[in-house]
C-alpha cells in the first residue's frame, strides 16, 4: 500500500491532467476518502466522468467540495433560501454541515423545495454555493437529533473532527506489515450468555472491536468492571491499540459501554448507522440518569458520550468503507431495531469475508424488512442464538397481536390496569402500532395508553429516519397522513405528578414503561403499586435475561422486596403475568436456521453467540447436523483462527 503523501501527490497530478483549468484550493484526507476543495464546482459538476477516472486511478473515493471562502455566510444563505423556496413548501429548519459544505433543508413538502426538474435546487446551489440536501420534516420533533446536529456544528467540535478525520486518513493509508496474514476472532463478551456483547477481529495489521455492551444483570456486583466485557485482556489493552469500533445497534447490551472506551484512552473511530448513533446516545444518557437516581455505580460520564459522538462515522446500509488498512465494512439491515446492522467485513485483497449478525429478525415486521443474508462473499458467520434452543418457536406477528388484544380486553373487562415493560427502542413502537390498529378498528375499547421513560423520544427518532422503516409504515406516516404514532390514544408521562395520577387512576389504563427487563426505570414505580392486585396484568413482550427481575417474575416469583424511603418493603405479586413471545425483535430457532440455510453464498463456518449456553450449543449442533457446516459455540475468552 502507498503512503498517504504519495496518494495526495497522485491526486494532484490526476487533477492537473483531467481538470487543468480548475482552481483547486486544497486536497486533504478525510478518513477513507480524499477531499478536493475548488472554486469551480460547476466544472466538476459538468464532468462527473472525470472524477470517476481520478477515483479509479488512485483507488480512493473522492469528494469535491466548494472552497469555504466562496460559501455564502449562514445567515445570508438562510434568507436567500427562504426567498427562493415558495412558502407552501413549509420549511421548518435550515442547518449547515460544514464538514461536507452542505445545507440541509427540512420541509413539509420536499418536492416544492426541489422544484420542477430540480430547478429550485439548482438555483439554491448557484446562489448560496452550499450543496443543498432536502429532507422531509419529521412528524415528531426529536430533541436528541436536534442536539446532536448542534454538537457537530460547534466550532470546537468541527475543528476536532477535521483533525481526527485527517489523522484517521493517515492511519488508513499506512503501509501494511509484510509476511503471512491471518484472521482471528476473539470472544470478549456475549458468548454463551446474553449481555455485554463484544467481539474482537484481529489480523496481522489491524484490530477491530465489534460492540461493547453492558450486562444489566451484573451491574450491581461489587466486582471491578462488573457487567463489562473482558476489555483488560492483552489483545485489546491498552485501548489505544484498537483501530476501530463497530456498533451493530443501540441496545445497551451492545452499545452501553462504548463511552467507557474513551474514558480509558481510546481515540479512534466508531462506525454505526445514523439512527444507531442517535439512539445509542439517548440510551446511554438515560442509563447514567437512572443509575444516579437509583444510587448505582456509573461507569462513565456524559462527556465520554460526547467524545464517542465526536469520533463517530456514520454509514448507511449498503455503503462500503475502509476501516483499517486491510479491512472494509458494509452495513446491511438486521431487522431488529431502527438502524440495526448485519456487519460484513471484507479482509485483505480477497483474503477473507466475515459476517457478524448482531441481533437479527429474519421476518418482515410492523416496522422493518427482514434481515439481509445475501453477500458478495462470506466464509464465517457469527450469529446470535437468543432463541436458538430446540423448543424456541415463536408465534407469528399476527398471532402475537391477537394474543395481546385478548389479554388487554379481559383485563379491562375486570377493571384492571395493564403494565407492559418495554425497551424504549423497538418493542415500544411495535406494541404502540398494534394497540392503535386494534382501537382504530374498534376491536378493542378505546383506552388511554401512557408512555413512560424514553419511549416518546425514541419514537421521534424513528420518525426522523423513515428510510430505515418498511415501505408500508413509510406510506402510513408520509403519504396517507395516518401516522399511527400520533394517535390520540397515546399520552406522555412527563413528570412524577403525572405518573402518580396514572398509578392512582380509577379507570383501566395501559402503561408502556422502561426498562424492558425491569432492572430499574419507571416500570418499577407502577409495579410497586399494582403488583398485589389480581385484577391487573403484567405483559412481557421482550426477552428477559437470566438474573433480571423480569426473568424472576416470569419464573413464578411470589414476593418482591424493594426500598421505600430507605426502608425495605415486601410486596406480594398477585397480578396476572403473561408472556407474549411473538413481539420479540430476535429470530426464533426456525428463522435462525433459515437465515443460514438461505444465505448466499453458503458459509463454511458458523459461530454461535448471544444466547444462554444451552441455546448456543443447540443451534450449533442443529446447523452442523443439517448442513454439515463447521459450527462452534465459543465461550468468553475463546479465540479462533478462521484464516
Amino acid at each position: 500500500m502507498q503512503r498517504w503523501e504519495d496518494i495526495l501527490n497522485q491526486t494532484r497530478e490526476a487533477l492537473s491532467e483531467i481538470f487543468p483549468e480548475a482552481r483547486i484550493t486544497g486536497i486533504d484526507l478525510e478518513g477513507p476518502r480524499i477531499v478536493v476543495y475548488t472554486k469551480d464546482m460547476e466544472m466538476f459538476a459538468e464532468n462527473p466522468e472525470g472524477i470517476k477516472k481520478i477515483a479509479q486511478r488512485i483507488r480512493r473515493r473522492i469528494s469535491v467540495r466548494p472552497d469555504p471562502s466562496i460559501l455564502l455566510p449562514e445567515d445570508e444563505a438562510r434568507e436567500m433560501i427562504k426567498e427562493i423556496v415558495p412558502e407552501e413548501a413549509g420549511i421548518t429548519n435550515i442547518y449547515f454541515d460544514h464538514m461536507n459544505c452542505e445545507v440541509i433543508i427540512e420541509a413539509e413538502a420536499p418536492g416544492l423545495v426541489i422544484g420542477k426538474d430540480a430547478s429550485l435546487l439548482n438555483e439554491i446551489k448557484k446562489r448560496v454555493k452550499w450543496a443543498p440536501r432536502v429532507v422531509r420534516t419529521p412528524p415528531i420533533p426529536s430533541k436528541t437529533v436536534k442536539e446532536i446536529r448542534e454538537l457537530y456544528n460547534l466550532e470546537e467540535v468541527k475543528k476536532e473532527r477535521r483533525e481526527f478525520l485527517r489523522e484517521l486518513g493517515k492511519k488508513l493509508n499506512r503501509p501494511p506489515l509484510g509476511g503471512e496474514n491471518w484472521v482471528r476472532v476473539i470472544a470478549l463478551g456475549g458468548y454463551r450468555e446474553v449481555g455485554r456483547s463484544a467481539t474482537l477481529i484481529m489480523t496481522r495489521n489491524s484490530k477491530v472491536l465489534v460492540d461493547c455492551g453492558l450486562d444489566v444483570a451484573m451491574v450491581d456486583s461489587d466486582e471491578p468492571w462488573a457487567g463489562a466485557p473482558y476489555l483488560y485482556v492483552p489483545e485489546i489493552w491498552p485501548l489505544d491499540t484498537l483501530d476501530a469500533v463497530v456498533v451493530t445497534h443501540a441496545h445497551l447490551d451492545h452499545s452501553g459501554l462504548v463511552p467507557l472506551l474513551f474514558k480509558y484512552g481510546y481515540k479512534g473511530p466508531v462506525y454505526m448507522t445514523p439512527p444507531t448513533r442517535d439512539l445509542a446516545a439517548l440510551l446511554q444518557l438515560d442509563y447514567i440518569k437512572v443509575a444516579y437516581t437509583e444510587g448505582k455505580k456509573v461507569p462513565y460520564e456524559s462527556k465520554h458520550i460526547k467524545e464517542m459522538l465526536k469520533h463517530t462515522i456514520t454509514l448507511n446500509y449498503g455503503e462500503t468503507t475502509d476501516i483499517t488498512p486491510d479491512m472494509k465494512l458494509t452495513f446491511h439491515n438486521a431487522g431488529h431495531i431502527l438502524g440495526s446492522s448485519v456487519c460484513h467485513f471484507h479482509i485483505g485483497e480477497g483474503l477473507y469475508n466475515l459476517v457478524i449478525t448482531g441481533d437479527i429478525k429474519f421476518e418482515n415486521t410492523w416496522l422493518f424488512n427482514a434481515a439481509v443474508n445475501k453477500f458478495p462473499r462470506v466464509e464465517t458467520v457469527v450469529i446470535e442464538s437468543t432463541y436458538g434452543g430446540r423448543n424456541d418457536i415463536q408465534p407469528s406477528r399476527n398471532e402475537a397481536a391477537k394474543q395481546l388484544a385478548e389479554v388487554v380486553e379481559r383485563t379491562i373487562d375486570r377493571g384492571g390496569k395493564i403494565l407492559i415493560p418495554v425497551f424504549a427502542v423497538g418493542r415500544s413502537q411495535e406494541v404502540m402500532m398494534v394497540l392503535e390498529d386494534f382501537m382504530r378498528r374498534e376491536l378493542l375499547p378505546k383506552t388511554d395508553v401512557f408512555l413512560d421513560g424514553m419511549i416518546w423520544e425514541a419514537t421521534a427518532i424513528h420518525a426522523a429516519y423513515p428510510e430505515y422503516l418498511n415501505r408500508n409504515l413509510r406510506e402510513l406516516i408520509f403519504h396517507k397522513k395516518e401516522n399511527p404514532f400520533l394517535s390520540d390514544i397515546f399520552r406522555r408521562v412527563e413528570s412524577m405528578e403525572r405518573r402518580e395520577e396514572v398509578i392512582n387512576s380509577p379507570d383501566p389504563v395501559i402503561v408502556l414503561a422502561t426498562s424492558g427487563m425491569m432492572n430499574g426505570g419507571p416500570v418499577l414505580e407502577y409495579f410497586k403499586y399494582w403488583a398485589d392486585d389480581p385484577k391487573n396484568t403484567l405483559i412481557f413482550v421482550g426477552y428477559q435475561a437470566e438474573g433480571t427481575l423480569g426473568r424472576k417474575i416470569q419464573n413464578g416469583m411470589e414476593k418482591w422486596i424493594t426500598m421505600e424511603r430507605g426502608q425495605p418493603i415486601e410486596i406480594e405479586i398477585k397480578l396476572e403475568v403473561v408472556t407474549i413471545d411473538g413481539f420479540s425483535g430476535h429470530s426464533d430457532r426456525r428463522q435462525l436456521i433459515n437465515y443460514i440455510a438461505s444465505m448466499n453464498p453458503k458459509p463454511e463456518r458458523v459461530i454461535t453467540c448471544h444466547g444462554e449456553e444451552s441455546k448456543c450449543l443447540d443451534l450449533a449442533i442443529a446447523l452442523h447436523k443439517r448442513y454439515g457446516l463447521e459450527t462452534i459455540a465459543m465461550r468468553n475468552l475463546d479465540a479462533i483462527r478462521v484464516k
